[in-house]
């Protein structure tokens, strides 16, 4: 039998939404062992003053088994 947990982190990027779910995987999976996958909860953009997009952020939702 097998136990999951889901945290939830949050990452960015300057590059792309799919830049900052590897920022965030990667830097869960550092402490966190057996990740099985992610869910982006959330996704929001930072702008400047002229609407241009300067950054990507992302609300995951991460599972990994604990047992």
């Amino acid at each position: 039998m097998s136990v999951a947990k889901v945290i939830e982190v949050t990452a960015s990027s300057k590059v792309s939404v799919e830049d900052a779910v590897k920022v965030g995987l990667k830097k869960t999976a550092e402490t966190v062992k057996n990740i099985k996958g992610a869910w982006v909860n959330e996704t929001k953009v930072v702008t400047d003053d002229s609407g241009n997009i300067t950054e990507w952020r992302v609300n995951l939702r991460i599972s990994f088994v604990v047992a």
